[in-house]
């Protein structure tokens, strides 16, 4: 990988939430390192979020001889939301990419995803991953085919799929967002509330190759609710997205 310098900053930051996926850390790392040829210089961050397996140890010794992995602990488990807001928040790249740590998500579909985000130009702040050929359980399944229902109609955003974990955007952008607990359940909406446009890529989903889900899908009814009557609060409120057209000096 390109060394970073000024003359070569880093173009993406890949941030990748984890909590108990022991079994999963190196087969998903070699993933990354592979898809993100085509990006580089790139850099990885693993936000440990509160693991109790031997999680943080096999993030160490892989770190030990990569040098664009990046290793951020939280002491206790904070959730999804609050491992991505910690990855974004140390992360060096204006562009930033996410996926889940189980493996599900596919790395390979990052450079295409990177790519579309750019050739929309600075109003696109976010490439939302839609998941094809879900591997999940059928009552799983049911659950988001649901959940996603009820949103879209919901909230308008445009997305059939905002659960997925694969996800690009601009850190400018995502920092400028109200953030909340499930944020990552919401982006295309509150995305679309800043004045950005959000852009979508087809993804494969793959089956999980150890261990189990270690956070939940949409399926706290009553958090849910609470959590899109918010989001559509957050967008009533907000009337009109200013259009500069010039800088002071």
């Amino acid at each position: 990988m390109t060394e970073v310098s000024p003359i070569h900053p880093l173009l993406l930051s890949v941030v990748v939430p984890v909590r108990n996926e022991v079994g999963n850390v190196g087969p998903l790392i070699a993933d990354i390192e592979k898809a993100c040829q085509a990006v580089a210089p790139f850099e990885v961050i693993y936000v440990n979020d509160g693991s109790t397996d031997g999680t943080q140890a096999a993030l160490t010794e892989l770190a030990a001889t990569r040098p664009w992995l990046r290793i951020i602990r939280h002491v206790e488990s904070c959730g999804q939301s609050a491992a991505v807001r910690t990855g974004v928040r140390h992360a060096r790249a204006p562009v930033v990419a996410t996926l889940d740590g189980d493996g599900q998500n596919d790395p390979a579909f990052l450079p295409q995803m990177v790519d579309t985000l750019q050739k929309g130009g600075l109003q696109a702040g976010l490439v939302q991953g839609q998941r094809v050929g879900r591997k999940d359980t059928g009552f799983k399944k049911w659950q988001s085919r649901i959940a996603n229902s009820v949103r879209v109609r919901v909230l308008k955003d445009g997305t059939r799929d905002t659960g997925c974990g694969l996800k690009c955007f601009r850190r400018e952008a995502y920092l400028a967002l109200p953030y909340f607990d499930a944020l990552h359940r919401f982006m295309p909406a509150l995305m679309v509330r800043e004045g950005y446009h959000v852009l979508h890529v087809d993804v494969r989903d793959r089956p999980r190759l150890t261990g189990v889900s270690n956070y939940g899908f949409f399926d706290r009814l009553w958090v849910g609710i609470l959590d899109l009557t918010g989001v559509w609060w957050l967008i009533r409120r907000r009337r009109r997205v200013p259009q500069i057209v010039s800088e002071a000096r």
